[in-house]
C-alpha cells in the first residue's frame, strides 16, 4: 500500500541540544534504513520548515501506524498521512 505522509516537527523550544541532536541523528539513521529496505520510498523537505513529505510503501494501515511511532521524534510530530492509489492516466 502506497502512502503520502506529511510531518512536522515541533521540538521544545526549551529541549537542550544535545537531545535533540541525538534524537536527530537516531531519526536520520532510521530513516535511511528504512529508505534502504525500500518502505520509504521518497524524502522531501518542506522548504522553510521543519517538516517533510514522504511516500511509504508499506503492506498495510497498521504496519505504518507501527513504522511511522516507531520514529525517534515520533512524539514531536503532527502527522497526516493520505493513502493513495494509483491513477488511471499515470504512465
Amino acid at each position: 500500500m502506497i502512502f503520502m505522509v506529511e510531518m512536522q516537527v515541533n521540538l521544545p523550544v526549551d529541549m537542550p541540544a544535545a537531545q535533540a541532536d541525538k534524537l536527530k541523528a537516531d531519526e536520520k539513521a532510521l530513516a535511511q534504513k528504512l529508505q534502504q529496505d525500500g518502505q520509504w520510498v521518497s524524502l522531501w523537505r518542506v522548504v522553510g520548515r521543519y517538516a517533510n513529505v514522504s511516500i511509504f510503501d508499506v503492506e498495510s494501515n497498521d504496519a505504518l501506524h507501527q513504522l511511522l511511532s516507531s520514529l525517534p521524534l515520533f512524539p514531536y510530530m503532527d502527522v497526516k498521512v493520505t493513502a493513495l492509489a494509483r491513477h488511471p492516466s499515470a504512465i
